[in-house]
């Protein structure tokens, strides 16, 4: 179909359709600088200053550690009060099951008034599996002294050796034989999860045993 241009009364043409229209729009003050988000991403300017782009992240990290807590909380929900249909429920959503049971069992070990704003959905997750009071103990921590989610998990793994080192006559003993493939991949996810192998197998084991005893 041929295209047929519009002009006004003096003679200049007219930008036709949405894309020319933003195009010929004149820009404000202070516009060059702005960060646009869209569907699929963000349509970033090229003369963006270090204070401008450092602050977007921070933003961005904002909403998505928001994002964490709430799916986790919508998972929770629904676990309780939609037991039945709850799977369809996440599946009509477009989320993926696994990927999401992890926020679930944060959420659920943490009531919203003991969640810290200054701390990380990160940190939470760190020590979701210690008692509330243990647990509540390292987010002061944490928040007091200021430490990344990195720092916490270090410490956490320093007290735990402290803690193995001190008692070994109270630690109980457990061995299991498993296929050296399935060993393998433990010790893969571990790692990307930058644990100790031993620190991985136990938190793992820890949310297993949650989300079968319904924690």
């Amino acid at each position: 179909m041929q295209h047929i241009a519009k002009y006004d009364r003096t003679n200049r043409q007219l930008p036709v359709g949405r894309r020319a229209t933003e195009a010929a729009r004149p820009r404000k003050p202070g516009e060059q600088e702005r960060i646009f988000t869209t569907r699929v991403g963000l349509k970033i300017p090229t003369s963006l200053t270090y204070d401008r782009w450092e602050k977007a992240g921070q933003h961005i990290f904002q909403i998505a550690d928001s994002s964490a807590w709430c799916l986790g909380d919508w998972l929770v929900y629904g676990q309780d009060r939609y037991a039945d249909r709850y799977q369809t429920g996440v599946q009509a959503a477009g989320l993926d099951y696994q990927t999401l049971r992890n926020y679930a069992w944060v959420a659920r070990h943490f009531e919203l008034w003991r969640r810290r704003e200054t701390l990380s959905f990160g940190h939470h997750a760190e020590v979701a599996s210690l008692p509330p009071a243990e647990a509540d103990t390292w987010l002061d921590q944490a928040e007091q002294h200021g430490w990344s989610r990195n720092q916490l998990r270090l410490r956490l793994r320093e007290s735990r050796r402290g803690n193995r080192a001190a008692l070994p006559a109270r630690a109980s003993q457990l061995r299991i034989s498993a296929p050296s493939d399935r060993v393998q991949r433990w010790r893969e996810a571990a790692s990307r999860g930058d644990r100790d192998f031993e620190e991985w197998v136990l938190l793992t084991l820890d949310r297993a045993t949650a989300h079968e005893l319904g924690q």
